[in-house]
Formats: C-alpha cells, structure tokens, sequence
C-alpha cells in the first residue's frame, strides 16, 4: 500500500497515469471494494494539491463539467453495484483508449476537430465518461487531461482545474461509498497510516511537473494513458 500512496500523490500533482498503478495495487489487495478505501486517500491528495495549484485555474470550467459527471457518478454507483470486475476494468480501459484516439485525431486533424472540442456535445460526453470513470474504479484522470489536451489548456492550468473538480468529485462519493459499504471507519483508520507518503509523492511530482515542457508532459500523459487504459483492458 506504501507504492499505491506515493503513486497517488504523483498521480494528483500532474501524473495521471501513474495514479492508476495505485488502483491496480488496491486493486489486487482488496478487490472491488478498493474503489471505496483508496477515495480517502485521494480525497487527502487532493486537499494537498489544490492550494499549491489555486492560483493557475478557476472553478469556471469546473462548474460547466460538474452536471454531466453528476450523470457519470450516479450512472457509475448502479454499475458498480451489480457489474462483475472483470467486465468493469475493460469497460474503463476502453473509455480512456478511446480518449487517446481523440487526441492523436487531434494532432493530424487540428481544425475540425478544435471545433469539435469546443462543441457542447464534447464537453457532456467527457463529462459523463470522468463521473463514470472515477465513480467504477477511480481511473478519470487520464480522462479528464486528455478532454483539457484537446482544448489546450496550459499544463499548470490543466492541473489547478482538476485539483478543483476531483476535490468536489470526490467528496461527493464519499457517501456513496458509505452506502456500498466499501468506505468505513476501519478503512479510514487504515488510510491515516499513509497520509506521509500521499503528500511526499504530491511535493514531489509537483518539483518533477516543473522540470517538463509542455510537449513532453503531453506526450506524457498520452503515453500513460496508453499503458493503463491497456492494462485496465486486459486486467484480470
């Protein structure tokens, strides 16, 4: 659990990707129930990385974002009562595949698809597949930076958006996962053994974020978003 909170940490400062090797590890330890005990954990992360990033974004687009990943979320709570694991994960690795289609369409069809990502329809659909994503197993990160990607938003900016929307996300699921009996007070008492090296793995992707281009960091993120949304496909 030390490896899945240092990659939580890293994953909020900037490093999607790297977030879902922590829902891999839980993943493999606890079961379908990890969805509920790694939320504390990012819910601390998350609180770490929104005052270090305040000043680069603001709730504007959070706000646009938030009714269709409310679809997401609710649609995700019934999915995660009834769907079997092992059809979940590849459902997730599909959606966040899927994102990374976008945007390699969008670096040899800039144009049409600029246009396309500033379109109301683009907007709802990412937002129902974050709240999905992240209600089932966690994992819309990826999701999230590869919609802000397509819009060009600055890396800094892109970070201090999510920090915003995953804080609210996740609070918001916290009763859900209350409901589902996978959050509870013995979980909690588990997560606050972590919560050093959650904010270590923060402080330093933050360093580490600072010391990337912005082409580097979105090739970064595509790539990561390859690997898990294949590891996700075929996990299991």
């Amino acid at each position: 659990m030390s490896v899945a909170a240092l990659c939580v940490g890293l994953g909020k400062a900037g490093f999607s990707g790297l977030g879902l090797i922590a829902v891999f590890i839980m993943a493999e330890l606890f079961g379908k129930a990890s969805v509920g005990i790694l939320l504390p954990m990012l819910i601390v992360a998350d609180l770490s990385v929104y005052p270090m990033f305040r000043k680069h974004a603001s709730w504007r687009p959070v706000w646009r974002l938030l009714p269709p990943a409310l679809v997401g979320l609710v649609a995700g709570f019934f999915l995660l009562d009834w769907l079997p694991e092992a059809w979940s994960k590849p459902a997730i690795g599909s959606v966040i595949l899927l994102m990374v289609v976008i945007q390699m369409i969008r670096k040899f069809c800039e144009e049409p698809f600029d246009r396309l990502a500033h379109s109301k329809g683009f907007g709802y659909t990412a937002g129902v597949f974050a709240g999905l994503a992240t209600m089932v197993a966690n994992a819309a990160g990826p999701v999230f930076q590869l919609y802000f990607l397509s819009k060009r938003a600055p890396k800094m900016e892109m970070i201090g958006i999510g920090a915003r929307f995953f804080l609210l996300i996740n609070l918001i699921k916290l009763p859900f996962m209350g409901g589902l009996n996978f959050t509870t007070p013995e979980t909690l008492l588990l997560n606050l053994k972590f919560i050093p090296i959650i904010l270590v793995g923060v402080f330093f992707g933050k360093h580490l974020l600072g010391l990337i281009s912005q082409k580097v960091f979105e090739w970064m993120v595509v790539g990561f978003a390859i690997l898990a949304g294949m590891r996700l496909m075929f996990a299991g």
